[in-house]
């Protein structure tokens, strides 16, 4: 993929028509989306012209986007020009990874949570989670995520203290309070969104997804969950300066901390 680009103000009549993933092959020539300001189209062409980027075959690097000085909005996985910023990260690139790599880093406790299960299977059998509500769901979850039991527990009860039915002002739902938009991307439905099961698994999804975008940092995580990842990232990877994140972060930890095997 070289690089693709959408203009700003062109009239309609010159639109050209849309060629998908073809524009983001290596051997082919940039492409760009001409669109005028009063076509509606454009948000839908956009839209279409990523997701054709991000579903090509060839393409398998990272994304970068910059505004030109004309408007022109311009993607590439080659960042040639020092306006570019990253857009979207590699997928591929966030794979589990064994604590022994992160033995000189600032918090390698909290990559032990990244580690494969193979190494800690004691985790699922922590007593200090005997009896503890819907536990045999957090333990399906835990498997699938490879997150510490310990801490969906932690998430849960700072999330909603164990009520199923729990909704909050801002529409937050279930357990683990998932935002309806959050539950649907994790292949849950809104009728399903209250189910401990379903709320489990698609939060504990999230919560493992974060941890591997932030690099296992955790706190960047449970940031994340709180205030949403994009709010994370835009205030430099650091936890946002929210009253209610500021406070929900370390509630969660000193949960965590009071539930998780010793060592762990």
């Amino acid at each position: 993929m070289r690089h693709f680009s959408r203009p700003g103000r062109v009239p309609a009549r010159e639109n050209p028509p849309f060629r998908h993933a073809a524009c983001f092959d290596p051997s082919r020539p940039a492409c760009t989306i001409r669109r005028s300001m009063t076509d509606r189209r454009h948000l839908s062409l956009t839209g279409l012209a990523l997701a054709a980027a991000l579903a090509a075959p060839a393409v398998c690097a990272d994304v970068y986007t910059f505004t030109d000085d004309d408007g022109t909005v311009r993607f590439s996985n080659q960042p040639d020009d020092p306006r570019y910023k990253l857009f979207l990260k590699e997928p591929t690139e966030y794979k589990l990874r064994d604590t022994r790599e992160f033995r000189n880093l600032r918090n390698p406790g909290d990559y032990r949570l990244r580690a494969p299960w193979g190494k800690r299977p004691d985790l699922l059998e922590n007593p200090a989670l005997e009896g503890k509500p819907f536990q045999a769901h957090v333990i399906v979850a835990a498997k699938d995520t490879q997150l510490d039991p310990a801490l969906i527990h932690a998430v849960i009860t700072a999330e909603s203290n164990y009520n199923a039915n729990a909704v909050s002002h801002k529409g937050a739902v279930g357990l683990m309070q998932l935002m309806p938009d959050t539950a649907r991307r994790y292949g849950v439905s809104g009728r399903e969104i209250k189910l401990p099961e379903k709320n489990i698994m698609a939060g504990s999804q999230y919560l493992a997804d974060l941890n591997r975008m932030f690099d296992g940092d955790l706190k960047l995580a449970l940031a994340g969950y709180n205030a949403g990842e994009n709010v994370v990232v835009r205030y430099g990877r650091k936890v946002p300066p929210y009253a209610e994140t500021q406070a929900y972060v370390p509630r969660v930890l000193r949960v965590y901390d009071q539930l998780r095997l010793p060592g762990g």
